[in-house]
């Protein structure tokens, strides 16, 4: 339900925006998602006993520089209690601004870490495969192989240690 309405909010953003300001309109909102980390600041946002004002000035207090496109925005969120949906309208945004530039950013699941060569290498070969710019970043975890995800393209790619020693031992049982 919460992403259906953030939906609703970006494509506002998307028609009413040009491209610097939605830009900065990301830039801004995304700096509010860290504070949105905060079960404090959830609790303040999500009470009831505070006035909707109060709750969009201690909003746009943690924001740096704002424009009043941003600040109308904070305003209205607040107006309609939907300041708690920042974090999911950033995530919208992300998606939507991914789509209109062509530009998506994916992930390098493996144990080991994989040297900036081979991650432009698999950046450039993405990229030609599906005909737009692709980021990759590396995160070295406990996974016993190797897995590159792009959530918003849909893809995974993956290298199992563990699938390719089951699939060995079928294929040995099988020719036995």
């Amino acid at each position: 339900m919460s992403s259906a309405i953030a939906k609703k909010y970006v494509n506002a953003l998307m028609s009413s925006c040009n491209d610097s300001e939605l830009a900065a309109m990301f830039n801004l909102l995304n700096e509010l998602v860290c504070a949105f980390k905060m079960e404090k600041l959830n609790n303040i946002i999500l009470s009831p006993d505070i006035a909707s004002k109060e709750k969009v000035s201690l909003v746009l207090s943690l924001v740096e520089q704002s424009t009043a496109k941003s600040e109308n925005f904070i305003k209205i969120l607040g107006e309609n209690d939907r300041l708690s949906l920042i974090p999911v309208i950033v995530q919208e945004l992300k998606y939507q601004l991914s789509l209109k530039n062509n530009t998506y950013e994916g992930a390098i699941v493996s144990n080991f870490e994989i040297s900036p060569t081979q991650v432009s290498t698999l950046e450039a070969n993405f990229s030609q495969k599906f005909n737009a710019q692709i980021k990759l970043h590396n995160t070295v975890t406990a996974y016993p192989g190797i897995k590159i995800q792009l959530d918003d393209l849909g893809v995974e790619v993956s290298f199992s240690l563990e699938r390719l020693k089951a699939q060995m031992s079928e294929h040995i049982l099988k020719a036995i």
